[in-house]
């Protein structure tokens, strides 16, 4: 087996990746923490490429006999609109979504985040992601982040003034070891590339110091804590939540945290001063951040209409939700990638390339009585290489051009091959594997079809059923007419050996 090695962020280079423990039966048991989202609008293309760059790490573990404990949470409380800078003072993410016209009809702040927890749930599926082991809520561990906040008072690392609990920077040396960020003066001052709009407390002991618990009565969201200066109501600091969910569900020291690179400064750096300070020891081993995505060169905003969903794509487009995946896994996670019309195309023809040999190449061998033959065994060979380099690929530093490459080597392999009962058995089980490992061969049994919605799948299944009992009939003028109906809801029918399926005809 190849050695997974990757990029840790904490110190700058290339590292093998060795699970501190193991389970039960003395396999590897790598635990991750993934930062996941504020659940106030949708989630766009550029948060489900760090969740796939996780989702890849996973996916590699397993394929090299690690087991894997894998928690990424549910930001519904706590993250501010000026939450880039370390203590925000700006306005709370959920309550302004529920203020916008979208957000006019939720009945309050906590069914709008219910709504897009839901609706995140859906896109994770769509796009064949593993389900984490645990998905926690902010909200469902608020009792666990006010003891985490009075063991910092306790300690000397925390202090409390009328408007809230702040953690003192001083306390912790090493603050800034992550992002490089330890210039005092230049934390303070926004100096450095360190931007920061502090919040005005005249009661705050250091400028750089950042809110634990916001004290805030009005609040759409609050809940009674015992810090008893000033209102005893108030609600968590985005950065306190992730240290408390990461420690409760994988232990003091975990094996690989991961997110954004946006999120190396502050939130990254403030998790590791405030977990460090509860436990006196390492919060995170590996640090893994995926670089920004581009639009079509352009950094995506809503105000230049390139923000993309994933639903945007799927429902309203009738892309594949594996076309998607594999355009957003197209290349490497520590490099910026511009996501294109042109390159979203190419990863359509690329999935619907495989998808052929998976559903009807394969199946329609696979009826065939001819004997095994030198050349079957030998396009074994071929496939069997061309996963272990695309795994090897991935060991180094999830290098996903490079795995990428081997897949479609070994396609090409079995589409230019004669296959018979022999050489299929073969191909379909570089496919499984290729499946576990990257996810675009196939849905893992998750969400509707394809992601598509529950109404559009129920029709198409109603006209496929029908199509399938015409042909049966030997009604071939109706199966004719329903195949065109089809066509013209833009769905392709594909009948094999085993029966009839569909997918949504490729836009290309």
């Amino acid at each position: 087996m190849p050695v997974l090695s990757l990029h840790n962020t904490l110190t700058r280079q290339a590292e093998p990746i060795e699970p501190a423990l193991t389970d039960a039966d003395g396999h590897p048991l790598l635990r991750v923490y993934g930062c996941g989202p504020t659940v106030y609008s949708l989630a766009h293309i550029g948060n489900f490429r760090s969740f796939l760059t996780t989702d890849l790490l996973l996916r590699t573990a397993r394929a090299l006999g690690w087991r894997t404990k894998y928690v990424s949470n549910v930001t519904d409380v706590g993250h501010l609109t000026d939450d880039d800078v370390a203590d925000a003072q700006g306005q709370d993410k959920l309550a302004k979504a529920l203020q916008s016209k979208e957000g006019q009809r939720f009945a309050n702040v906590w069914d709008l985040a219910r709504h897009y927890t839901g609706a995140l749930v859906a896109d994770w599926q769509a796009l064949n992601l593993l389900e984490p082991d645990v998905r926690p809520r902010a909200t469902e561990h608020v009792r666990e982040q006010i003891r985490a906040v009075e063991t910092l008072i306790e300690r000397g690392h925390a202090y409390e003034t009328a408007d809230g609990v702040y953690f003192h920077v001083p306390s912790f040396p090493d603050y800034g070891k992550l992002s490089g960020n330890r210039d005092a003066e230049g934390l303070a001052t926004g100096a450095a590339g360190a931007t920061r709009e502090v919040v005005t407390d005249e009661a705050k002991r250091d400028p750089r110091d950042f809110a634990l618990w916001k004290k805030d009565p009005g609040h759409l969201m609050q809940w009674h804590s015992p810090f008893a200066e000033g209102t005893p109501w108030g609600f968590p600091g985005w950065h306190i939540e992730c240290s408390v969910m990461a420690q409760q569900y994988l232990g003091e020291t975990i094996d690989v945290h991961t997110g954004g690179e946006d999120l190396i400064f502050p939130h990254h750096e403030c998790e590791i001063a405030q977990a460090e300070s509860l436990t006196g020891k390492p919060f995170a081993r590996t640090w893994l951040h995926t670089r920004f995505l581009q639009v079509e060169g352009e950094k995506m905003s809503k105000s230049k209409g390139n923000f993309i969903t994933v639903r945007d794509l799927i429902e309203e487009r009738g892309i594949d939700p594996l076309a998607v995946r594999y355009a957003l896994i197209s290349g490497h996670y520590r490099k910026p990638l511009n996501f294109t019309e042109k390159n979203l195309q190419a990863a359509a023809k690329l999935v619907a390339r495989i998808r052929h040999a998976y559903d009807v190449l394969i199946p329609q061998a696979e009826l065939r009585q001819d004997e095994p033959r030198d050349e079957d065994h030998a396009l074994g060979e071929l496939l069997d290489e061309a996963y272990d380099n695309a795994l090897a690929g991935l060991c180094d530093d999830l290098n996903t051009p490079i795995a990428l490459r081997e897949v479609l080597a070994g396609v090409g392999h079995l589409s230019a091959h004669d296959l018979n009962r022999t050489s299929a058995h073969h191909a379909k089980a570089f496919l499984d594997k290729v499946n576990a490992l990257l996810g675009i061969v196939q849905h893992e049994g998750q969400g509707a079809p394809l992601g598509e919605t529950d109404a559009f799948a129920e029709q198409v299944e109603a006209l496929v059923a029908e199509r399938v009992e015409a042909r049966k009939a030997r009604d071939f003028a109706r199966a004719d007419a329903l195949r065109d109906e089809l066509d013209a809801l833009g769905v392709e029918v594909m009948d094999t050996p085993q029966g009839s399926t569909w997918r949504r005809r490729p836009t290309v």
